[in-house]
């Protein structure tokens, strides 16, 4: 059984990508994500569906601190929310002692918080998939295949090629072309 959890933090195009490229997440949907006020303002951000038997919420949360600057509260922070939106009650407490635990991995403080998922807005479909579509791309390359090197040190990974075939398909069904 899969379970949900949101994770933004950085542009959605590396985040997508980074979660899409890990084994045992089955879903990743690209967009803008609300929490509850004071942070109800939309932030670039993921939805992702993994299941647990096969990657822990835990390898997921430490992916995610290690591929988005997680201890610094910089400028963009309003676009860019440092966060891990939850579910449920349940599962935000887990995320927060997560957290908390792996705050040890890092010499600062983590900015990083746990918020509950209010709402998501998914990108268009012309967005969707970035890296999967134009690996090859400038941004691509300079920004996200140096994150997918990084956890796939940390993390087992899917085959490349199936990653991106399944996650455009699934867009491409859920998101019929209009003429």
């Amino acid at each position: 059984m899969t379970q949900t959890v949101g994770f933004g933090g950085g542009c959605h195009w590396c985040t997508e990508a980074v979660f899409e490229a890990v084994a045992g997440v089955t879903q990743v949907e690209q967009g803008w994500i609300t929490s509850l006020p004071p942070d109800d303002a939309e932030s670039e951000a993921v939805r992702v569906q993994f299941d647990p038997a096969t990657i822990a919420l835990r390898a997921l949360i430490r992916v995610h601190l290690q591929t988005h600057a997680s201890t610094s509260n910089h400028a963009l922070r309003t676009r860019y929310r440092s966060a891990v939106y939850t579910i449920s009650p349940a599962q935000q407490e887990q995320v927060t002692r997560l957290l908390a635990e792996l705050q040890a991995e890092f010499d600062a403080p983590l900015v990083t918080r746990a918020l509950p998922l209010a709402g998501f807005r998914l990108s268009p479909p012309r967005y969707q998939h970035y890296y999967a579509r134009r690996p090859e791309a400038p941004f691509c390359q300079r920004h996200i295949a140096p994150k997918l090197k990084q956890v796939a040190a940390t993390v087992p990974m899917r085959p490349a090629g199936i990653a991106a075939a399944e996650q455009c398909a699934r867009t491409e069904s859920s998101n019929p072309p209009t003429g």
